[in-house]
């Protein structure tokens, strides 16, 4: 989600017209130093046409230079213009994991089944024109479309799905794909993933004809279709895969810069400036072209979110990424419906290096827990609806939570001097890792000294960058880490599947094999309520063992322009740019 190098300043001194004024001054010089010992050469008639021309330039120049806003020029343009928080990791869909990447690989690519613009939980035709599943929701037959092509006009066929999920699940230990368990539902793919076995044609993916792709399942899964939509679920083009590398070739290849980067998606890759823009623009082959709207998208990396409100303000941004939470007070004012606050299903938490010490002691994790004031966090630092999390799934559908992680500051030191550590004057250092925003430092600080008052405990914040940030995350170096984890589908198991064992989101060392029974006991569940019960009792194993430390459910607030049509509430805030439009007033 971050990293952007542009100018702080907003553009409101750009565009206020200083330099007329200035323009007009010298020219009264030049009147009154040079066209007075004229007139006395040339005439009366003379000076008066000089004086004409310099009036009629003026006039001109005055008017050249109240240029339009960006806005004014993008809505002209049809190009969206979208605060994006950082600059990307990067943008192939099989070595990403951040909401960031997905905002713009969504534009670039396109799975088996799309979001539907305005109802959660809705999969329409993707590149599969239909979809079956057999009785017991364990096999589905994707009928895919004809006229699906790659940015380069090649068509998108079954192979292509094939070929990318045997990308995303290679197993190579140097293969850098943190979310290959997203497709772990494919029968044999954590056992192909994991070097189990070694034959691919034994994972549940099967390209029966060029357009026809048969999936068969670990288990029953009726909501495939829902996963689909993830981008970890995308086919990338093995042509160009391929043309720069080998399979697994990772960061180091070259196919996802511009000139090299082929999409199946409703737009392609137009330029991408490090730490500046990215801008995308419609995709000619795109199989639905009639429906996209839009001419382009441009992603500013802006992850001053300060910075990004006035931007907005000064007419630079359609959309911001948020709004930090000191500014919502004066958005409401100044703003008004511009402001929108939804629900979205997330949750902020720290993860727990449960692999060093002190925090090898499942009572001292518990402890820093407890400890937490969930509640201050929310009403005096975000201020934005959010709520306290008493666990990792949010509450939404048909699932109940375990309300285990409330803040309870004298439990918190009960438990630490249970540990063996009463004494706080020999506990280890510990610091927190965090990203270089703002936003990130006042939510460490908070909690520094959270565990400070309640625990009499140092606590040293590092910030950095994202993507040192993520690296420091994947390799377990840290003692605490900020994160956060947006949906990927509307089930519960989007929450708890990542915490497996070696899960490539884990990065905790944690795991427990009771945590996995449950989760596999609820997969083969067939009644609603009691897969629902069965999750609850995985979510209360790994909050029992705490190596994670729950904050807050999120929510979402940002500003967005009335000229952005098709842009509704969703729960996953994953929005299709198919649908979008600029229609000006």
């Amino acid at each position: 989600v971050k990293r952007g190098r542009l100018r702080e300043e907003g553009s409101s001194n750009k565009f206020s017209n200083p330099l007329p004024s200035r323009v007009a001054r010298s020219i009264s010089v030049i009147s009154l130093k040079k066209l007075i010992p004229l007139s006395q050469k040339m005439g009366h008639i003379s000076v008066v046409r000089i004086i004409g021309f310099i009036v009629f330039g003026l006039s001109f120049l005055l008017t050249s230079c109240r240029r339009q806003s960006n806005i004014e020029e993008a809505n002209d343009a049809g190009i969206l213009i979208i605060g994006n928080s950082n600059e990307p990791k990067g943008l192939d869909p099989h070595l990403v994991s951040g909401v960031l990447e997905s905002n713009i690989i969504r534009a670039l690519f396109e799975g088996l089944c799309v979001e539907d613009p305005a109802i959660d939980g809705k999969a329409l035709p993707g590149v599969a024109m239909k979809w079956t599943p057999n009785k017991e929701f364990t096999e589905w037959t994707f009928d895919l479309n004809p006229e699906a092509k790659w940015s380069d006009g090649e068509d998108v066929t079954a192979h292509d799905f094939v070929f990318s999920y045997k990308r995303m699940l290679s197993p190579d230990p140097n293969w850098p794909a943190q979310y290959s368990e997203m497709l772990y539902f494919l029968k044999n793919a954590q056992e192909y993933n994991k070097g189990k076995i070694t034959d691919f044609a034994q994972v549940g993916a099967k390209a029966v004809d060029e357009h026809t792709l048969l999936l068969t399942l670990r288990g029953p899964i009726p909501y495939l279709p829902e996963l689909t939509k993830h981008y970890t679920w995308y086919p990338v083009p093995e042509h160009i895969v391929l043309k720069h590398g080998k399979i697994n070739t990772a960061f180091s290849s070259q196919w996802t810069r511009p000139g090299n980067l082929v999409s199946n998606g409703p737009f392609q890759l137009k330029t991408w400036t490090t730490n500046h823009k990215i801008e995308v623009e419609r995709n000619p082959h795109y199989w639905d072209a009639e429906t996209v709207s839009l001419n382009g998208i441009r992603y500013l990396p802006v992850k001053n979110y300060y910075t990004e409100t006035r931007m907005y303000g000064d007419e630079q941004l359609h959309l911001t990424y948020t709004v930090p939470s000191e500014l919502i007070p004066f958005a409401k004012e100044n703003y008004g419906s511009q402001l929108r606050q939804e629900n979205y299903v997330g949750v902020r938490f720290l993860r727990v290096n449960t692999l060093r010490e002190p925090f090898t002691n499942p009572k001292v994790r518990r402890a820093f827990a407890l400890a937490i004031d969930q509640q201050a966090i929310c009403e005096k630092i975000l201020q934005g609806g959010q709520k306290p999390a008493s666990g990792i799934v949010p509450p939404f559908g048909e699932y109940k939570p375990p309300a285990i992680i409330q803040s309870d500051p004298v439990k918190a030191k009960e438990l630490l001097a249970e540990s063996g550590y009463e004494s706080t004057s020999a506990f280890p250092d510990i610091t927190i890792l965090t990203t270089d925003s703002e936003t990130g430092r006042r939510e460490a600080e908070a909690l520094q000294a959270m565990w400070k008052e309640h625990l009499g405990i140092n606590v040293r914040i590092i910030q950095r960058e994202w993507t040192t940030y993520l690296q420091k995350q994947y390799d377990a170096d840290y003692d605490l880490c900020a994160g956060g984890w947006i949906g990927d589908y509307l089930d519960p198991t989007t929450f708890l599947e990542m915490w497996i064992t070696d899960g490539g989101n884990n990065n905790t060392g944690w795991g427990s094999e009771t945590f996995e029974e449950y989760l596999h006991e609820a997969e083969n569940t067939a009644d609603v309520s009691q897969r629902m019960a069965t999750l609850a009792k995985a979510e209360e194993t790994l909050l029992d063992d705490t190596p994670v430390l729950p904050i807050y459910w999120y929510t979402t607030t940002y500003l967005i322009r009335p000229e952005v049509k098709n842009w509704h509430p969703l729960l996953l805030n994953n929005h299709p740019f198919k649908f979008v439009k600029i229609e000006k007033d």
